[in-house]
């Protein structure tokens, strides 16, 4: 976790410095404060990439070359990136450059949780496979060389059918492929059941109307029931042929979690899907924590966008009991009797 940071230069933030605390730090401030920009800091810093935009030369303060955000772990490691408008990109851990971002996430194991973050229901498989594979990557070491492999290996087969190679060539890759994406699903079904026991019982908690209901995990491999990826991937060539990349395969699986036996986005309001989603968050941080025995970093932005003040408290009162470190944003708060919470008041992208 973080116990010092400092940002220059970012959007409306000129200098600021911010020594959190190992539990809850609400960050205030009016809109267009800088409070969102301060959680981009950190996000930067911890995933090399920003959640608001894909040039980060749009992240620079109006007539500056460039930004930096410098932080101190509590391991006492320092990290730094800086975005140059004409050298671009530099990240440094412990005094040396990053090579690969999986270093940065290994240090600083982070969740992001937007203000409209139920469009977790909206925007498709990619997004639920992604949230899902972070928790792996932080508790089971099996899987990013798996993921690692797969991701390999599925280049080099769609390469050879875009170049319309021979059938015996592009199915070199095809036992390799089978191999590490049925690993993949595996590990992929024992986390979401892992998941799912914490998850039915924080959910309930968070969202009382639902205490009592049924929960149910549905997975989809990426291929067809009844057949071995490998089986499904040599059955599917022609097709595959014809698209130029491989249909079939765990790059193409979904998940669900069921209650009552029904879909959550056709039952919920969009304050239980906000919750929903940061159940799964916090379930999944604090599972790195008993794995590797070290807090993640949580951000949450705009805590009462769609909730009340009861689910708020709520949501207030689980994250004060759980192993993260989280960063909090709101324009007001009026939620009391905070355990393990500092406040912070941005103004102008500065404290006060």
């Amino acid at each position: 976790m973080l116990t010092q940071l400092t940002v220059s230069n970012l959007r409306n933030i000129t200098e600021l410095t911010l020594e959190p605390i190992s539990g809850i730090n609400l960050i205030l401030g009016d809109n267009g404060s800088g409070k969102t920009s301060l959680l981009e800091a950190i996000h930067l810093l911890a995933m090399g990439r920003s959640f608001r935009t894909r040039s980060l030369k749009n992240a620079i303060q109006f007539d500056q070359p460039q930004f930096q955000v410098i932080a101190r772990t509590s391991a006492d490691i320092p990290v730094g990136l800086q975005y140059n408008k004409n050298s671009g990109l530099k990240i440094r851990l412990n005094s040396a450059p990053v090579k690969r971002l999986s270093e940065l996430a290994m240090q600083l194991p982070l969740q992001f949780v937007p203000a409209n973050c139920h469009q977790f229901f909206e925007q498709g498989p990619r997004y639920r496979r992604q949230l899902l594979d972070w928790g792996l990557f932080h508790v089971e070491p099996r899987f990013n060389s798996h993921w690692q492999a797969y991701k390999k290996i599925l280049q080099q087969r769609n390469a050879a059918l875009r170049k319309h190679k021979p059938i015996s060539e592009i199915q070199l890759w095809d036992a390799h492929l089978a191999s590490h994406g049925e690993a993949i699903t595996s590990l992929r079904k024992q986390q979401l059941e892992k998941v799912l026991k914490q998850f039915s019982v924080l959910f309930a908690r968070l969202c009382p109307e639902y205490r009592g209901a049924d929960f149910t995990l549905k997975y989809r491999n990426g291929w067809l029931k009844g057949s071995t990826l490998e089986q499904a991937i040599s059955a599917s060539i022609e097709r595959d042929k014809q698209l130029g990349y491989t249909r079939s395969g765990s790059h193409a699986a979904d998940w669900s979690f069921k209650i009552n036996d029904a879909d959550p986005v056709e039952m919920f309001s969009r304050g239980q899907q906000k919750l929903f989603f940061l159940a799964l968050c916090m379930v999944q941080a604090k599972m790195a924590e008993d794995s590797n025995h070290d807090r993640s970093i949580l951000l949450l932005d705009d805590i009462s966008s769609e909730l009340d003040l009861k689910h708020q408290q709520n949501v207030m009162n689980e994250l004060a009991q759980l192993p993260v470190q989280t960063f909090v944003t709101a324009t007001n708060f009026e939620v009391s009797n905070i355990e393990k919470a500092e406040m912070f008041h941005v103004e102008r992208g500065g404290l006060r």
